[in-house]
């Protein structure tokens, strides 16, 4: 019993020879563990942004896509006018046609002084694009430090600059845009400035708005304890954080800038003849006998003008609803 007992107890030892190793007792299990490791290591969960998230939710806007093919579309044709345009901005095709109509050789037809319609419109939208986009630029560049200033420091200065605004604010904006370049004198530089220097309020007061907001966040506070100062603040967070409303206000006001640009032309202020302006060609079609006997001349123009208009606000009404971050995919 004792030479049995000493059988089972005593442990027969393992001789291995030379190169050979002990295979690890759960390597059944290793190896799909390791595969599955390298499979999640090539696996990368797709990261949150904002302008990705929003660009998703402008694309599936139907309204949004008309908008932007809209804008996309009268960009190309100011920008390509002088290559598109058969004939120049104040380029007489014929003068026996005054006002023909809409054919195959002119498909807008022909105006008053015998020049192309249809050229006219192409040279015209620089004019209005130009006028928006530049007009919209000045008023940034004065509404940006306004708001900023009035916004983040409060109080006493805050009151003072909105009692400003507020002044121009109650006079018609078209109105003071006249009397300006009634002063100095119509041109397309004096336009620009005209609606720069008198359009910035209603942005100022966006961008007051939205920094009184943001200053009451946790990280605008711990950026004050650590010693940051008012202009860093303004800078480095607030004004990065105000972006969203600001480029949905400008899907705004350009439309704007370029209506007033009309207008100012149509009442003889604005752009002057030879040069091309939308609102300079509904002004000299708008006469009654015009308007019965060559409606062409006014219909065209004021097509194109809300076309773009439609254009800016479908746009502007997508980007409102994609880049809001309670948006739901």
């Amino acid at each position: 019993m004792s030479g049995t007992a000493d059988q089972f107890d005593t442990p027969t030892p393992v001789v291995l020879g030379a190169g050979q190793d002990i295979d690890p007792p759960l390597g059944g299990e290793v190896a799909p563990l390791e595969a599955l490791g390298a499979s999640g290591e090539e696996w990368t969960r797709p990261h949150s942004n904002l302008w990705a998230d929003a660009f998703r939710r402008l694309v599936r806007n139907r309204l949004a896509l008309i908008g932007l093919v809209i804008v996309s579309t009268f960009v190309l044709i100011a920008i390509l006018a002088p290559l598109l345009a058969p004939y120049g901005q104040s380029e007489v095709v014929d003068v026996r046609l005054t006002r023909y109509g809409p054919s195959w050789s002119w498909p807008m037809g022909l105006d008053k002084n015998g020049r192309d319609i249809f050229s006219r419109l192409m040279w015209g939208s620089r004019v209005s694009l130009m006028v928006g986009l530049a007009s919209y630029l000045v008023i940034l560049s004065i509404a940006i430090p306004f708001g900023s200033i009035a916004g983040f420091y409060g109080g006493f200065v805050d009151t003072i600059l909105m009692r400003v605004v507020d002044v121009i604010y109650t006079i018609p904006q078209v109105l003071l845009v006249m009397l300006f370049v009634n002063a100095r004198g119509p041109s397309l530089t004096n336009i620009i400035l005209g609606i720069g220097l008198i359009g910035w309020t209603t942005e100022a007061r966006l961008i007051r708005a939205q920094f009184l907001t943001l200053r009451e966040q946790e990280y605008i506070k711990a950026s004050r304890v650590a010693g940051a100062g008012g202009g860093h603040i303004i800078m480095r967070h607030l004004l990065p954080n105000s972006l969203t409303p600001i480029i949905v206000a400008a899907t705004f006001g350009i439309p704007t800038a370029i209506f007033i640009e009309a207008a100012l032309s149509f009442v003889g202020v604005g752009i002057q003849p030879p040069q091309a302006s939308w609102g300079q060609m509904v002004g000299a079609a708008s006469t009654p006998a015009d308007i019965i006997s060559t409606p062409h001349m006014l219909i065209f123009p004021v097509i194109a003008i809300g076309l773009v208009m439609l254009g800016f606000t479908f746009l502007g009404d997508g980007l409102r609803d994609a880049l809001d971050p309670k948006g739901n995919d």
